[in-house]
């Protein structure tokens, strides 16, 4: 804060980073009452014409005082074409502290990074992690909030309404229906909008399974859907832009290298992707790769799908010059799951710390040197201190 860095704050719609901004302009007029605060909200009607950068350039340099710190936030700055221009020139001054927030992200790594080189830094905002659902919602940390919690996902506003099925699920739909429309559909131009919904209904009735473009397509296929690898493609990109997916691509833990194709794809909402694919008794062990996936995430992990052939570990993450590796199951009852859960991670020669997070709240903590942690153990942990 206070510094001509640019702040940008992506995250899909609804996720709280509008009030992030509320949070901050408070902040500062608490410590400067006198601020001049300059503030756009490109979904409220009162900017609905400033379509251009031109207008937004504008609009911000009549407003920009000269005997002070100008505070300039712009909320859904997407909307806005060539925005980056007028972003671009207000860095300039010193004088101005510049606050964006987006929904898409492909537009902002790429061509942020080419207009303002290093002058500016991105902030990722997710769903409510599970500690926070629990403080939003003032409820215990129990296996039943851990529930309501894989059932509804994070959304913020769900603070306000029931914790009750149709009430939520409503919600989360009009959620969802919003993100697929105007940050997906409209700013794609995608004119097959049915086989975009039947994409997302296969991505969520197949979470955690490794896929590429051309292994989508011939499924497709199959089912009577004729669409080309490259349109797949296209349309798994525009969903991870818009924050509807996590696409978490393959690394090869021997030869330490990025693998060019195959990927997984995880929901970044447990609720959107249970609105989709329903909350079924036998997708348990999706939620829970799922869910694990995302905490990670939370947790400024760097994550990919770890190969180790001929055995697949389910994350490889990296931190800050650090690994960790996990597995996840839902049951360990049996000596086979046992022995192909730790025995994939005992394969890997090296040091750093492995776990296997599961369902199973009375088993042994560790098996062999290999950690385990019950599912809502490893939700309440900040992956730090827990496990150095």
């Amino acid at each position: 804060m206070r510094t001509s860095i640019v702040k940008v704050m992506i995250g899909h719609r609804r996720v709280g980073k509008s009030f992030i901004l509320f949070q901050l302009i408070e902040l500062i007029k608490n410590e400067e009452p006198d601020a001049n605060i300059i503030y756009i909200n490109k979904e409220d009607i009162e900017f609905t014409d400033m379509i251009s950068y031109q207008e937004l350039h504008k609009y911000i340099s009549d407003r920009l005082a000269q005997d002070r710190k100008n505070y300039i936030f712009v909320d859904e700055i997407q909307e806005i074409t060539d925005f980056r221009i007028a972003i671009r020139s207000l860095a300039l001054d010193n004088n101005n502290d510049i606050y964006i927030t987006g929904s898409n992200a492909e537009m902002f790594s790429a061509d942020l990074a080419n207009e303002l080189g290093g002058r500016y830094i991105e902030f990722r905002i997710y769903s409510l992690s599970y500690l926070e659902f629990l403080d939003f919602h003032k409820l215990p940390n129990s296996d039943d909030s851990l529930e309501k919690y894989m059932h509804f996902g994070g959304l913020p506003y769900l603070m306000h309404l029931p914790l009750e099925e149709y009430v939520v699920m409503e919600y989360i739909r009009s959620v969802y229906a919003t993100i697929v429309l105007r940050d997906v559909i409209q700013r794609k131009n995608i004119r097959n909008a049915a086989f975009l919904e039947q994409l997302i209904r296969f991505l969520a009735d197949n979470v955690g399974s490794l896929f590429s473009s051309k292994s989508i397509s011939d499924f497709l296929k199959n089912q009577k859907v004729s669409i080309s690898p490259y349109t797949v493609s296209e349309y798994a990109d525009a969903l991870a832009e818009a924050f509807i997916v996590h696409r978490i691509g393959r690394y090869d833990i021997t030869g330490k290298k990025n693998f060019e194709r195959g990927e997984k794809y995880y929901f970044e909402n447990m609720g959107i992707r249970n609105v989709i694919a329903g909350y079924k008794l036998q997708d348990r062990a999706k939620r829970l790769e799922n869910i694990v996936c995302n905490h990670l995430l939370f947790c400024g992990y760097d994550v990919k799908v770890g190969t180790l052939n001929p055995e697949e570990i389910d994350f490889v993450c990296t931190r800050g010059g650090e690994t960790l590796y996990i597995q996840t199951a839902i049951a360990l009852s049996s000596p086979e799951t046992i022995k192909r859960e730790f025995g994939n991670l005992l394969k890997i020669k090296d040091n750093y710390p492995k776990i296997v997070v599961s369902w199973e709240k009375a088993f042994e903590n560790s098996f062999e040197g290999i950690s385990h942690m019950y599912i809502r153990d490893f939700l309440s942990s900040t992956l730090t201190r827990e496990l150095s």
